[in-house]
């Protein structure tokens, strides 16, 4: 009892001991603080005396300021300018004195007066006298209206803020006008005005100074070389197990689709970066031979390679609808097929040199034709009102739809064996292309007048037989492609019938053989099928859009 007793009072006095020393340290430490900060002081008073010396010597210099230099300045500038010299000198010995915003007037800067700093402080200070909430809200536009409806760029964009929709209507101003006109250009309403009479030369002379909007980049697609970027396949995510037989963009959306012997279809969202997979259907027992979108883009048609049915499939309702037969075709396969521009007929080629118009609606028989010879390829003009059939031994029959008679006939140059045929989406330029590998660039009307028409161009680029020919919606591009030979796809540039240089890249292999091939509905995009299920992605860069 006597040892608890003892030990209390011990261990009290320890905590004291502790506690004390604890406070002769923090103590200490105010002290040296406050020995710091005094040096500080010292220092920043030492600093400032020698500050205030060296000013007053400079303002001793600037005093002695001969009599002769005095007059002279009298004389040019007025008696102005000792009272301002004084202001300066006063401001200059007293650089603590502040003006009435709170700040050293030496900070200000040193291009404006004071009137003009003062003027600019209460400017930026000012606030708007009322602020309309309707402003702030961003409010939504309807893109699907029919006068709004050329400036989206994909489905996606039905619904734009005022803002993008601003921004867009300047991009394609500007498109237009080959940049951004002196009048809107905010920098140059900001220069003062030419006097009457001076404003000839004046306006010649800013027409000479000025080259930004003539010098804007042209619209029209310049020879040589191609500027492209290869992107990944459009349909990596799923691969075709075998030849791909179709790719073609659809006509509306940014939606590419490809179809193969692995007897499915697939569609894909087009992005350029990772082009992810919409949806793929499969039809069992059916290698595809071919896959077109319908007009309106709701329908794919397929036919098959060994097989007299082709099947329908309707994505808004995701029904799959087969066509066992068509009455009055008596084929033994149903492969290669055309759709007319206007959404009306399906033309499908049969044996012997017949040709079977068929209605798109109901898929029935509308008419038969029938070429001497066999029929290898056909094509609709753009506006639906004629069809060109191209037959093995070389000849080229014109059609009239609506009468389904023969207009025309005429021999394609040099030809030995006709393999494809097509006409420019601006109805002036027909490619045919040959067994030899010679694709001969005729125009229409000379097709219409001659039995032996000559080409405005023979493109011999390719050494095996051209299997397929095709323009881009603006008639500037004849992509030429053999799938019989490895890398054997050319880019034409149309207005100066020369090939691009640049096209296909020879570093590596790539492309390989080339199955099919098309242009997105605005030129953007080129793809291109191989027999390694693979759809080949390119984006053309000098056209912006999809």
């Amino acid at each position: 009892m006597e040892a608890a007793a003892g030990g209390a009072p011990r261990g009290e006095r320890a905590k004291r001991r502790r506690r004390n020393a604890k406070e002769a340290k923090k103590a200490a430490k105010q002290l040296q603080l406050r020995a710091e900060a005094a040096a500080a002081q010292r220092a920043a008073a030492k600093q400032a005396a020698s500050e205030a010396a060296r000013r007053a010597k400079h303002l001793r210099v600037l005093g002695r300021t001969s009599g002769a230099e005095r007059e002279l300045e009298e004389l040019v500038f007025g008696d102005s300018l000792n009272v301002e010299e004084d202001e300066l000198l006063h401001r200059l010995a007293d650089p603590t004195r502040l003006n009435a915003t709170g700040r050293s007037s030496l900070q200000k800067d040193s291009s404006d007066s004071e009137v003009e700093n003062e003027a600019k402080g209460k400017i930026s200070s000012r606030k708007p006298a009322w602020v309309d909430e309707d402003d702030e809200a961003e409010e939504n536009v309807d893109m699907t209206h029919r006068y709004r409806k050329d400036f989206m760029k994909s489905d996606a964009e039905k619904v734009l803020t005022k803002k993008k929709l601003k921004r867009r209507l300047e991009e394609q101003f500007q498109r237009a006008v080959g940049g951004i006109p002196a009048w809107a250009d905010l920098d140059n309403r900001k220069k003062s005005k030419k006097t009457a009479s001076d404003s000839d030369s004046d306006e010649d002379d800013d027409l000479l100074c000025r080259t930004g909007n003539f010098i804007a980049s042209s619209e029209s697609l310049p020879r040589g070389i191609l500027k492209l970027k290869t992107c990944l396949p459009a349909n990596q995510e799923r691969l075709a197990n075998g030849k791909l037989a179709t790719v073609q963009f659809h006509p509306s959306a940014q939606v590419v689709m490809t179809a193969g012997h692995d007897r499915s279809v697939s569609l894909f969202q087009v992005d350029g970066i990772r082009n992810p997979k919409i949806q793929s259907i499969y039809l069992e027992s059916f290698p595809i031979y071919k896959a077109r979108f319908s007009v309106d883009g709701e329908q794919v048609i397929a036919t098959g390679t060994h097989h007299r049915m082709f099947f329908v499939y309707d994505m808004m309702s995701g029904s799959i609808i087969p066509i066992q037969k068509v009455r009055g075709v008596d084929e033994r396969f149903l492969r290669s097929f055309e759709l007319s521009p206007d959404g009306s007929f399906m033309l499908v080629t049969g044996t012997s040199g017949y040709l079977h118009l068929l209605s798109m609606k109901t898929k029935e028989l509308v008419s038969t034709m029938k070429i001497n010879g066999r029929c290898t390829a056909s094509a609709f003009t753009p506006d639906s009102s004629q069809i060109y059939s191209y037959s093995k031994e070389g000849d080229v029959f014109i059609w009239d739809v609506r009468s389904r008679k023969c207009l025309h006939k005429f021999e394609d140059e040099g030809c030995l064996e006709g393999k494809c045929i097509a006409v420019s989406r601006n109805n002036q330029y027909v490619a045919c292309g040959s067994a030899s590998g010679v694709v001969n660039l005729y125009t229409t009307d000379v097709c219409l007048r001659a039995s032996r028409p000559k080409p405005v161009k023979a493109i011999m680029n390719l050494v095996t037989a051209a299997t397929c020919v095709t323009f881009n919606p603006t008639t500037e591009i004849l992509a030429v492609a053999s799938c019989e030979a490895d890398e054997a796809v050319k880019l034409v540039h149309i207005p100066s019938y020369t090939v691009f240089a640049n096209f296909p890249v020879f570093r590596r292999k790539q492309i390989y053989l080339a199955q099919s091939m098309d242009f997105s509905p605005r030129s953007g995009f080129f793809s291109v099928g191989n027999n390694k299920g693979k759809a080949l992605l390119f984006r053309l860069k000098h056209y912006s859009d999809f």
